[in-house]
């Protein structure tokens, strides 16, 4: 059996990790029961990417409205009919709370009758096997993964199924779903969820879909990772001209996607985690007139990315002057204030910056800046003077330190050193002398220091002398051959005494020799 709960914690981000303990506890201080549905189950069990987190409570999830604002969360959308609401977790991550329900449809296109219900009747009102699974946030079931209709094996063989036949009646907006999803997963549709596929286009059950449904929609489109290969599988189908009749392929800034997904993956790699909705709205409906813009934007639910998607161009104009104005005249101010600018506008100035001064200096905060400080810190001359990232002051020193790279203010080695000093720890104090006394017996003496003794101290080791020769040697203690040969008396020199006189025998005298006469 899976263990699901560590394939969600390894699956999920730490951030979406931690967006579900926030839920979690604040439905616990409600008592409420409290699962993870739908697309998220889908994502984490297949492998693909999470982009969002779909919680449903058996009550009303409103209830949660209150302590999740407290816990910083932002609320960017709210129904009231169903309960439900769009949520903003910390940590740029996007979630839906929404209460647990059943749907009861009357003729097509009719908004469904809604009712609270448990988390069962809740997975049988859904579009696909994929997206009818829950998995327990609670206590007693941690863990437990609820799928009724075998949504894990159509996970493992690509397919997409609907739950009934009825399904594509009840709900028109899931012929554009089903169609999104393949293209997205690059998965097929299932043989007779093709059949009914085909029979509900040709009999134009898209006629009944509803407003909000379309909506939904099209909200999903600005969060599709490839939005421009989906739009062409839902202009083949005639599903994109349903969203909008004037939507065509050809009012989409194609060229202006593909620099955008570009940015963003770079971005990401950099440790940026921009989110990129509004940026890819833009795009998607950029040669539309504004009348048709706007229409669209009523349709969405999710009023914060329609406030996004809005002030996108003032945000990317406000940031370009300040570019290229005094505040951003140096590498290091520079550095600052795309620092301090949010990384949706980075993102989107990134691509559409025309002036050349503007894209210059994003592309060195985004590449060559990055690099310096990659290739150039630490300095080699940090090991010299003891500097470590042990020392309370080391964060603060290298932001000090690249911010003067940047701006060409070290480049010698004596510069860097004259940088460092004043940084640099105080010398460690040197090792206490040693003890001096009387040692107890059997421990070897210290050698003394190789020092000239002064005037005082020529006079105790002479007055030693005397008492150290007065010792018995059997009483001595003993000593180093250097310390001994060093201390020990001098010995007394003693004259060879005179020897007495022998008296001289007397010698003869050799003869003279004669003096050869030539």
């Amino acid at each position: 059996m899976a263990d699901y709960v560590y394939m969600m914690e390894s699956r999920l981000t730490p951030e979406q990790q931690r967006g579900v303990a926030l839920v979690q506890e604040a439905a616990r201080a409600h008592e409420l029961n409290l699962y993870l549905t739908g697309g998220t189950i889908r994502d984490i069990i297949s492998g693909l990417i999470i982009r969002d987190l779909d919680f449903t409570l058996q009550g009303n999830a409103l209830k949660l409205q209150k302590d999740l604002e407290k816990a910083g969360a932002r609320i960017e959308g709210v129904d009231d009919e169903l309960k439900s609401m769009f949520v903003q977790l910390p940590g740029n991550v996007r979630a839906e709370v929404a209460m647990a329900r059943s749907e009861k449809y009357g003729k097509p296109g009719d908004p469904p009758e809604i009712a609270p219900s448990t988390i069962s009747e809740d997975l049988r009102r859904r579009d696909f096997t994929i997206n009818a699974m829950a998995l327990s946030l609670n206590p007693g079931s941690r863990g437990l993964l609820l799928d009724p209709f075998n949504g894990v094996a159509d996970i493992e063989a690509k397919l997409l199924r609907i739950l009934h036949s009825y399904a594509f009646l009840e709900e028109p907006s899931r012929l554009i779903r089903a169609t999104r999803f393949a293209a997205r997963f690059h998965w097929t549709l299932e043989e007779r969820t093709q059949a009914r596929y085909q029979a509900a286009k040709e009999n134009e059950y898209i006629k009944h879909v509803a407003e909000r449904a379309l909506g939904q929609e099209i909200e999903q489109l600005a969060y599709e990772d490839d939005a421009m290969h989906v739009r062409r599988a839902l202009d083949r189908e005639g599903w994109l001209k349903v969203l909008h009749p004037r939507w065509t392929l050809a009012r989409v800034d194609a060229q202006g996607l593909a620099s955008l997904l570009k940015t963003r993956q770079h971005m990401t790699g950099l440790g940026y985690s921009p989110d990129s909705s509004a940026a890819t709205m833009y795009f998607l409906a950029r040669r539309l007139p504004a009348r048709d813009i706007t229409a669209i934007q009523k349709r969405i639910p999710r009023k914060a990315l329609v406030e996004g998607w809005r002030s996108l161009e003032a945000e990317a104009r406000a940031l370009a002057k300040l570019l290229t104005s005094k505040e951003a005249a140096t590498p290091s101010k520079t550095w600052h204030v795309l620092s301090a600018a949010r990384p949706e506008t980075i993102l989107f100035l990134e691509v559409t910056a025309r002036q050349k001064a503007v894209a210059q200096k994003l592309r060195n905060f985004l590449g060559k800046w990055r690099q310096i400080r990659e290739r150039k810190l630490p300095f080699s001359e940090m090991a010299e003077l003891h500097i470590t990232p042990a020392l309370p002051a080391y964060p603060k020193l290298m932001e000090q330190a690249f911010l003067l790279l940047l701006d060409g203010k070290l480049r010698s080695h004596n510069e860097i050193l004259r940088f460092l000093k004043p940084f640099a720890p105080p010398p460690p104090p040197p090792p206490p002398p040693p003890k001096r006394g009387r040692l107890p017996k059997g421990a070897p003496e210290a050698a003394p220091a190789a020092e000239k003794p002064g005037k005082g101290q020529k006079k105790a080791v002479e007055a030693a002398k005397p008492a150290a020769a007065a010792k018995p040697a059997a009483a001595a203690k003993p000593k180093p051959a250097a310390a001994a040969k060093k201390h020990a008396p001098k010995p007394a020199k003693h004259k060879p005494a005179k020897k007495k006189a022998a008296k001289k025998k007397p010698t003869k005298k050799k003869p003279a020799k004669k003096k050869k006469r030539r």
